[in-house]
């Protein structure tokens, strides 16, 4: 098997493709012939020991893939070789071999290819947990996705539109912004040259979001909240702009809202069932075409660095998929 391979902590170009010996599942493991993983902003962070986990060195990035079952454990009855299906890895996708617990694996429908299986789960389950869990949002509601071009940006996009809220995306370019348009957007604010919280409140009449979705962090945070309406919830998704936001606690005296902390990894762990019946909403969305995932770029697994390196820069609209096979 070929991975890509974090030897040493530091940035994506120090990654190397190596060789390994082909992988065995242990108890309660399945092996998976990996044909597509995503790109997310926690691989640009895991590689540099800034994560919440750290797993130790050597290892391969990737906390998604989409594949073919080759081998499974002698105590696995859930799956079988052959079987197509999306998991979750934390690490370890970008490479032809992954090895998962059988209880990580989502059978894929019929019909989805891998590189969009690969682009889909993690992205749009962030973004249903965040807005339909977390944030409870409501038709009729108005919802701010702050960073909307992004891949998780999008599919919040599209995810507030599928709960009948009307959207404003928020973005740093035009180009940017036109892709938040074709995916569903009623309203464009282009930070770069806007003020944010003077641009929502115009187009909110004075009342504000009801819903803040905010992945970025950093400068764009607290202007954020300062637009947020009466009884409103600002979702902190991460911070993909690098900076961790001091927040002044007043603002959400004032304007009797909630901040709420969104975080994947421990719905995971922790409520396993409530993702897997979210993940079937998401699912049933896709199928009847109220979710369309977009792929801005497909990488050979020696590219992975060039990949990861455009996601730390911000580079890219959508999602990227990595190919080991190619």
């Amino acid at each position: 098997m070929r991975a890509l391979l974090c030897k040493v902590y530091g940035p994506p170009e120090a990654l190397t493709v190596e060789e390994l010996p082909d992988l065995v599942p242990g108890p309660g493991q399945v092996v998976i012939d990996v044909q597509a993983a995503g790109v997310n902003f926690p691989d640009a962070l895991i590689i540099q020991g800034k994560y919440q986990f750290k797993p130790p060195l050597p290892f391969a990035p990737g906390g998604e893939c989409a594949g073919i079952v080759r081998t499974v454990g002698a105590d696995v009855r859930t799956t079988k070789p052959g079987d197509r299906v999306i998991a979750f890895t934390v690490h370890g996708a970008f490479a032809s071999q992954v090895a998962v617990d059988a209880g990580a694996l989502i059978p894929m429908p019929p019909g989805l290819d891998f590189a969009t299986g690969a682009a889909f789960v993690m992205t749009y389950a962030t973004s249903w947990h965040a807005l339909a869990d977390r944030g409870a949002l409501q038709p009729g509601e108005t919802l701010l996705v702050l960073g909307a071009s992004g891949g998780v940006g999008l599919a919040a996009i599209e995810i507030g539109k599928a709960l009948g809220a009307r959207v404003i995306a928020a973005a740093s370019s035009a180009d940017k912004l036109a892709v938040c348009r074709g995916h569903g957007a009623d309203e464009l604010v282009n930070y770069a040259d806007e003020d944010l919280r003077e641009r929502v409140k115009a187009l909110t009449a004075g009342r504000g979001a009801d819903v803040i979705y905010d992945p970025v962090g950093g400068v764009y945070t607290e202007p954020a909240l300062r637009s947020i309406a009466w009884r409103g919830r600002h979702l902190i998704v991460g911070f993909a702009n690098g900076e961790i936001p001091r927040i002044p606690a007043n603002l959400a005296l004032l304007k009797g809202c909630a901040i709420v902390g969104v975080f994947l990894g421990d719905l995971i762990r922790r409520e396993p069932a409530r993702l897997a019946a979210g993940i079937q909403t998401l699912f049933g969305w896709l199928g009847e075409g109220r979710l369309r995932p977009y792929i801005a770029g497909r990488y050979p697994l020696a590219r992975g660095p060039e990949a990861i390196r455009a996601l730390m820069e911000r580079r890219v609209s959508g999602k990227l998929v990595i190919l080991p096979g190619e």
